[in-house]
């Protein structure tokens, strides 16, 4: 069993689109963009942005979001779509970063600004001002989730308020920040995604 869930987890982490995302609602709606063919690319499901975004739903407009680990972008250009007010995308592979400056030249959103850079080497620089959300699906081989964790929350990158959106194997546990505890959690599939919010009064 736990050579097909290997399997199966794999097969996840390789997958590419190899031909587009499609956003799910807002001002691009039904639009499809193209991917580009990288090794390890996984971009965000459909069903699975759904659901993040329903969570997300009271918190998304004129929100401030990082895209950290962007790939394809897929999670920032729908928060952009819904309404986020800025959304800094980070993504150090050239050609996944090529292709997603070509769909936001596609789009040209007011707020979506990108980062050829590694998003730990962001957030070892001090922030002008606080996001509000920020997304964590990085590339499931780099196991770079607790380090990532430990610098947005050690250094004032997020608001009083704000949320972390993390994807992450099933089979693999996250450390929680000190102070942060789970929102929401859900599976699918080989895959754990869950919302994170700080303790109040912490």
């Amino acid at each position: 069993m736990r050579d097909l869930e290997d399997t199966l987890l794999r097969k996840n982490n390789q997958k590419n689109a190899g031909s587009s995302i499609r956003i799910i609602a807002g001002d691009w709606r039904g639009r499809k963009l193209p991917v580009a063919e990288v090794d390890g690319l996984r971009p965000t499901g459909d069903r699975v942005r759904e659901t993040l975004f329903n969570w997300l739903q009271l918190d998304i407009s004129d929100a401030r979001c990082l895209d950290l680990f962007a790939g394809t972008g897929a999670l920032g250009l729908e928060a952009l779509s819904r309404g986020a007010s800025e959304v800094v995308f980070t993504e150090l592979d050239a050609k996944a970063q090529q292709q997603l400056q070509t769909n936001l030249t596609t789009l040209q959103p007011h707020g979506g600004v990108l980062k050829r850079m590694a998003a730990l080497d962001l957030l070892k620089q001090p922030p002008a001002t606080p996001y509000d959300i920020a997304f964590i699906d990085p590339p499931f081989a780099l196991n770079l989730w607790d380090d990532t964790l430990k610098a947005l929350t050690q250094a004032p990158w997020l608001s009083e308020h704000g949320l972390i959106y993390v994807e992450h194997p099933k089979r693999t546990a996250i450390t929680l920040p000190n102070g942060w505890q789970e929102r929401k959690s859900k599976t699918s599939g080989q895959v754990t995604y869950c919302l994170l919010e700080r303790i109040e009064g912490a």
